[in-house]
């Protein structure tokens, strides 16, 4: 492998094995029977029995209740709302109020689901009293039973306290997308000695923060892979191959609601624009045409 780790750095625990199934299927994170909320717990026991598991974004109460009943264990209210639901050109200017008001909305369209609320960019940075500040107000103003936040090794004191304060998190290395400004773009993370070693730091440090979960975006597979071989908490992917625990996408994306060009790690579960489209220009045609309201759809 490019970026060997040595065994010396590595827990002494076996791999979780791709595509195993828990014993007993009812207490699948992803098919399970049980009705109450995912839990960390749920989490860290589908890590030990090797289960993948799917994450999506969600970001109103109607959408995240077709997430919930199709049986996704977890559901994030990302920052990348910023993009696809509030019309801004990256996940910068999201706001703490936008946050808490589309977490919320989640939370309430949702029964089973863990609910992991996104720290906006601005709203931790400043320290862990800022970061607990804000985390709190997700977790009682929205309902939110986890948070998630950016940054490996900068961010593992505010991870430590919201930690000790009795709030999950979830992490997030490898692209973080509120830095694209210092990025200057969207590129892979990872790749060369250095980099591979600097992003194992990073998740060898949130993980002894006490973070439940670590998101790895746009990373080598491999290390994806190493990385995931290396925690013992769950690893959640997206654009980070198939070595992960889990697999995360922005929902528009996998169903095909955002237009333009896809990155290449996308793939598309259907085609919601093209037939959302089609839906209205349906209904305009109708309504032009003195089609609708026919007599059923009439009062009299």
């Amino acid at each position: 492998m490019t970026h060997a780790v040595s065994a010396a750095q590595k827990p002494a625990q076996p791999a979780a094995q791709s595509g195993a199934q828990p014993a007993d299927s009812s207490k699948a994170l992803y098919g399970g029977k049980s009705n109450r909320r995912v839990t960390v717990r749920d989490i860290a026991a589908a890590k030990e029995r090797g289960e993948k598991w799917p994450m999506l974004t969600a970001y109103d109460a109607m959408t995240a209740s077709v997430f919930d009943e199709a049986g996704i264990p977890v559901l994030l209210v990302g920052d990348s709302m910023g993009n696809c639901h509030l019309g801004y050109d990256s996940t910068v200017p999201v706001t703490m109020d936008e946050m808490t008001m589309l977490s919320a909305a989640v939370v309430r369209g949702t029964s089973r689901a863990m609910v992991v609320g996104d720290l906006p960019f601005g709203s931790f940075q400043e320290g862990p009293t800022q970061a607990l500040r804000n985390a709190t107000r997700l977790v009682k103003e929205a309902g939110v039973q986890a948070v998630k936040l950016e940054g490996g090794e900068r961010s593992a004191h505010q991870i430590e306290l919201l930690v000790q304060a009795g709030i999950p998190v979830m992490a997030h290395i490898g692209l973080t997308p509120q830095s694209v400004n210092a990025y200057g773009g969207y590129p892979v993370q990872g790749r060369g000695d250095e980099a591979a070693h600097q992003l194992m730091r990073d998740a060898k440090a949130i993980q002894s923060a006490g973070a439940f979960a670590v998101v790895l975006e746009l990373v080598p597979a491999e290390l994806a892979a190493e990385v995931t071989r290396s925690l013992h908490i769950p690893t959640v992917g997206i654009g980070a191959g198939v070595g992960c625990d889990a697999q995360v996408l922005v929902w528009t994306d996998m169903a095909g609601m955002t237009g333009g060009r896809m990155p290449r790690f996308v793939k598309q579960y259907a085609q919601l624009r093209e037939v959302l489209g089609g839906a209205a220009k349906a209904f305009a045609e109708d309504v032009v045409g003195a089609a609708y309201p026919a007599e059923e759809h009439s009062f009299h």
